[in-house]
C-alpha cells in the first residue's frame, strides 16, 4: 500500500497558487484532492500524490521555490497532534526525539534524526530529513520539509538558532539567494543529503512556554491512536490496557472504541494473530500484580484495585492460579523471580 501523509501537509497551498495566478482548487481536483480535506485534521493522501501536486505547481506556476514559500506560510498545527508534543516539550533534544519517534503520525513516508555533523566541525550536529523508501524525495517535498523543520525550531527557540548551513541533496531550483533569504545561512546543494548544521548544544536549549502536562497528553494520544508501523493488534491491545490498568474500563469495547474499531473486528484481528482479548488482559494483570505484590507494601486491597478487579477474593485466585501462592505467600517469598 502506499505511503499516505496528512493532507494538512499542504495547507495554504491553495491561497499560494491562487496568488501566483493559478487555481488552487483546479489543481488539487486533478490529483483528487479537496480544499476541504487540507484544513481537515483526519484526511491523508498518497505522499506520492502529494509530491507530485507540489512538482507540477511548481513548473506550471513558474515558481520554482513553491516549496520553501509554502513552508514559510505554515507552523507546527500541520503536523495535527504531533504539534501539541513538539510544542511543550521541555527543551528543543525533547522536542527533535519526539519528532524523530512520531513522525510517522504525520506520514510514515518521511524521518528526521540527529547525526554528526556531515562537515566533521566539533560542536555541530546535523538535523537529517530524509524519506523511508529507497526513492529519494521530490525536490519541492525536500524543500517543504527542511524548510518546515527549520521554521518549526525557530519558533520552538523564539528566533535564530545559530543554524551554520544547509545542506539539500539536489541543485539551486530558484536563484541562491531565496534560499539564503529563508534559511538565514549558507546553503550548499548536491550534497548528500537534506540537513540542517546547527549547534551541538541546541538539545540543551529550554523551549519557550513548554507545558509538560499537555506533552504528557498528547504523548498518550498519539501513542493510543496511531499504531507505530509494524506494530501488532496484540501489541496496542496490550499497551493500552497497561496504560489503563485500574483507572479506565478493561472490557474489549472500551478498548475497541479507542482503537477506532468494531469489538468483533478486533477479535478477529487478535485471533489472526494467536491471542484473545482476555488472553491479553490476563497477562497484563498478572504482570502488574507480581510487580506490586512483590516491590511494594501497597495493601492488597490497593492492588486488586490497580489491576481493575473488583473484589480481593478474585485477586486471590487470580494469584494463585499464576503462581500456585496467595498473595500474601507471594509477597513473603520476594527472592521470587520476574513474572514469566
Amino acid at each position: 500500500m502506499d505511503s499516505m501523509v496528512r493532507a494538512a501537509g499542504l495547507r495554504g497551498l491553495p491561497a499560494l497558487v491562487d496568488s501566483l495566478g493559478g487555481d488552487g482548487a483546479e489543481l488539487l481536483a486533478r490529483f483528487d484532492v479537496t480544499c476541504a480535506a487540507l484544513d481537515s485534521e483526519d484526511a491523508v493522501i498518497p505522499a506520492e500524490a502529494a509530491g507530485m501536486l507540489l512538482e507540477v505547481a511548481a513548473a506550471e506556476l513558474a515558481c520554482p521555490d513553491l516549496g520553501l514559500r509554502l513552508a514559510g506560510m505554515q507552523n507546527a498545527s500541520v503536523l495535527g497532534p504531533l504539534a501539541l508534543a513538539i510544542e511543550n516539550s521541555a527543551t528543543m533534544g525533547e522536542a527533535l526525539e519526539t519528532t524523530s519517534r512520531y513522525l510517522f503520525v504525520h506520514s510514515p513516508a518521511l524521518t528526521v534524526s540527529q547525526i554528526p555533523d556531515p562537515s566533521g566541525r566539533p560542536g555541530v550536529v546535523g538535523l537529517l530529513y530524509r524519506g523511508t523508501d529507497a526513492e529519494p524525495l521530490p525536490p519541492q517535498v525536500i524543500d517543504i520539509g527542511l524548510g518546515l523543520f527549520h521554521r518549526i525550531i525557530t519558533l520552538l527557540n523564539g528566533g535564530p538558532y545559530g543554524l551554520r548551513s544547509v545542506h539539500l541533496p539536489h541543485p539551486a531550483l530558484a536563484p541562491v539567494e531565496a534560499y539564503t533569504r529563508f534559511f538565514g545561512a549558507e546553503v550548499r546543494f548536491g550534497r548528500p543529503d537534506a540537513v540542517l548544521r546547527v549547534p551541538g548544544g541546541l538539545a540543551g536549549t529550554p523551549v519557550r512556554g513548554g507545558n509538560q502536562a499537555l506533552r504528557d497528553i498528547a504523548v498518550d494520544y498519539i501513542t493510543s491512536h496511531f499504531p507505530e508501523p509494524g506494530q501488532t493488534t496484540a501489541g496496542r491491545v496490550r499497551m493500552l490496557l497497561t496504560q489503563g490498568l485500574g483507572s479506565s474500563p478493561v472490557e474489549v469495547g472500551a478498548v475497541a472504541k479507542q482503537l477506532r474499531t468494531h469489538p468483533r473486528t478486533l477479535q478477529r484481528r487478535l485471533a489472526a494473530e494467536g491471542t484473545t482479548f482476555e488472553a491479553i488482559l490476563d497477562d497484563v494483570r498478572r504482570v502488574a500484580a507480581h510487580r506490586l505484590i512483590t516491590q511494594t507494601d501497597l495493601p492488597l486491597t490497593r492492588v486488586t484495585a490497580m489491576i481493575g478487579l473488583a473484589e480481593q477474593s478474585a485477586l486471590s485466585r487470580a494469584v494463585r492460579r499464576w503462581y500456585g501462592l496467595t498473595p500474601r505467600a507471594l509477597r513473603r517469598s520476594r527472592a521470587a523471580g520476574p513474572p514469566r
